[in-house]
């Protein structure tokens, strides 16, 4: 019965053997370990924190207060709204603009290569790079913009984009909008060429117009890269913290705090002891915040599509 056994694994060792599954499985290696170590490990490692008071070097138990702080915690909360507020803001924007310009730019003109290529590049720029060159943009006194709408005769006093609580988080949602868009743009665009031409030249041989191709043909083809795009921008837009740092630090009065960004704070800042701990705490319960917005959209995503 052993010697059974022992033939019949050998075989199945010689058959994994003659497929190859053993040059696959040490290829995956290297990658599945750095999964592990960069992302699987680090996400478990936040578990270990959330009832301790740690700041780097030692920890201390502290049961449910983290928790209890973070009920109490008035400027995490106004922060969950305001990501909510920056994410609203910037998707109403971001994706009619982007959908706009791919379906001017994949039209067979002359030029539209090299548009396609300067609306892409905010997207390989840092986000660090082009929000501090947004400072100087928006700054007050010596401003581009304000400059420019002082020449035009818009405005007669200087506005205060980054410190004033009405417009800041119109500016950065601006700012957000600028890095962002090029990347949806060109998705819309390779979506659009999947789309095969006679089913155009058919709509035009029907006497459709434009606007009735486009929201008749274009639009419905599209709807599965598009169901994907507004999943990555709603993810993006309740992850992004970068540019607001950089820009406003949160101010002013915390009027353009995001989740992350008042969590970064927490860990990065200079002023305070970091709060490993308790910033642990609050990545958990953002993390399910993101997490519970995602599985909404699939979930409507799915009915929307068994309606149609």
């Amino acid at each position: 019965m052993g010697k059974k056994q022992t033939h019949t694994f050998s075989e199945k060792l010689a058959r994994a053997r003659n497929r190859g599954d053993f040059a696959a499985f040490f290829m995956m290696l290297p990658a599945v370990f750095l999964l592990i170590v960069m992302s699987i490990y680090p996400f478990f490692w936040l578990f270990r924190y959330i009832c301790y008071d740690y700041n780097g070097f030692k920890a201390y138990f502290t049961g449910s207060r983290n928790f209890m702080r973070m009920l109490e915690d008035q400027t995490f909360w106004r922060s969950v709204l305001h990501t909510f507020e920056y994410a609203g803001m910037k998707l109403v924007v971001v994706i009619p603009l982007s959908l706009l310009l791919a379906v001017l730019l994949n039209q067979k003109l002359k030029g539209t290569g090299l548009f396609r290529g300067i609306y892409f590049m905010p997207t390989v720029i840092s986000a660090a790079i082009y929000s501090l060159i947004f400072g100087f943009i928006f700054a007050v006194y010596n401003g581009v913009l304000n400059a420019s709408l002082k020449g035009l005769g818009w405005i007669t006093e200087p506005i205060d984009w980054l410190g004033d609580p009405k417009v800041v988080m119109i500016s950065v949602v601006i700012v957000a909008v600028w890095g962002g868009f090029g990347n949806y743009m060109i998705l819309f665009i390779s979506g659009m060429t999947s789309i095969s031409e006679e089913i155009y030249e058919s709509s035009k041989i029907d006497g459709a117009t434009e606007t009735q191709t486009f929201f008749h043909i274009t639009l419905p083809m599209l709807s599965p890269v598009l169901k994907v795009i507004l999943m990555l921008a709603i993810t993006t837009a309740f992850k992004d913290y970068q540019s607001i740092i950089v820009m406003t630090d949160g101010g002013p009065n915390n009027r353009s705090h995001v989740m992350f960004s008042y969590i970064y704070k927490l860990i990065f800042s200079s002023s305070t002891t970091p709060q490993i701990g308790y910033a642990t705490m609050l990545s958990v319960v953002a993390a399910l915040i993101i997490g519970i917005i995602t599985a909404v959209y699939m979930f409507v995503a799915r009915k929307l599509d068994d309606v149609i």
